[in-house]
This record gives structure tokens, C-alpha cells and sequence, in this order.
């Protein structure tokens, strides 16, 4: 099927299997390897893209469902202006390591910072967020202090 969708703001056609997982066409079709694959099953969030703004599993999304949707990977929000700020909170707090979740967590917090909501999150409802990547290197406080530190709320 031909698939028409917005990708990291442009606008692209491109023929798959409407079965194909979007992980798969990311980075097999289109070259996008910054989406990283490792569970392959929706646990670890490695995976995680913007679909029409909300943070979603590229491995469990079929390609048929993107018809129409914008699409951001982690290389469409690097050239962003969120990015910097992510990049450097990340670094400020020593929150990477080994680097494979890298990917699922800037688009994670790439969303969480977007969402008009998050002033009213509570610290709880954040770490929710962004637990739903698994990083097996930090311990996730590192992270946990980076996202604070984003949204003013360091400690």
C-alpha cells in the first residue's frame, strides 16, 4: 500500500505492506536508524516516536496505521530546538551511558515537554513517563533529575 504521512516535517510518500512495523520501515526502507530496536514487543521504548505528537512504539505500530500522520524520530527532533535543552540536561546530570535508549528517551521527553499539561504533571505522573523507557546503565536517577531540571523543577 502507499503510505502518505509527514515525516520529520516533510511531506513523504512510500510503498510498504500495511502489516509492515513501522521500526522496520523507519529504518529498513527509509534509513532512519536512529529508532532503535531491541525488545521488538512495546517494553523497552527504545523504539519511541511522535505519532501526531504523542509518544508511541515503533515496533508494535503497523505502517498501514500511519496513513496521514505526522511521524517525528529521534533525527527529526535533533534539529529541533528542544533537542539542545534535552542534549545538555542529559549531559549536565551524567544521565546516558551506554547510549541505546538514548533514542526512546529524547522522544520521550520531547513529548512530555510539548504536552500543555506538564506544569500540572506530578512528579510522580513525570517519572511514569519516563519510566515507560527502559535504561539498564543509570539507575534512572540521573534521568529522572535531567527531566526535572528541564521542566524547572530541579533538585
Amino acid at each position: 500500500m502507499l503510505i502518505n504521512c509527514t515525516l520529520n516535517g516533510r511531506a513523504v510518500t512510500v510503498e510498504a505492506a500495511a502489516t509492515t512495523r513501522l521500526s522496520a520501515l523507519l529504518r529498513e526502507t527509509l534509513g532512519l536508524t536512529g529508532t532503535h530496536v531491541a525488545c521488538d514487543e512495546g517494553v523497552c521504548g527504545a523504539c519511541t516516536v511522535l505519532l501526531d505528537g504523542g509518544a508511541a512504539r515503533a515496533c508494535l505500530t503497523l505502517a498501514g496505521q500511519c496513513d496521514g500522520m505526522a511521524i517525528e524520530t529521534v533525527e527529526g527532533i535533533a534539529t529541533g530546538e528542544a533537542f539542545e535543552r534535552i542534549a545538555d540536561a542529559f549531559l549536565r546530570h551524567n544521565a546516558l551511558q551506554c547510549g541505546f535508549c538514548t533514542p526512546g528517551f529524547v522522544t520521550t521527553v520531547a513529548a512530555l515537554l510539548r504536552d500543555e499539561a506538564r506544569e500540572r504533571l506530578s512528579d510522580a505522573e513525570v517519572e511514569a513517563r519516563i519510566s515507560s523507557v527502559a535504561c539498564r546503565c543509570t539507575g534512572y536517577l540521573p534521568i529522572v533529575a535531567a527531566v526535572r531540571d528541564l521542566l524547572g523543577r530541579g533538585r
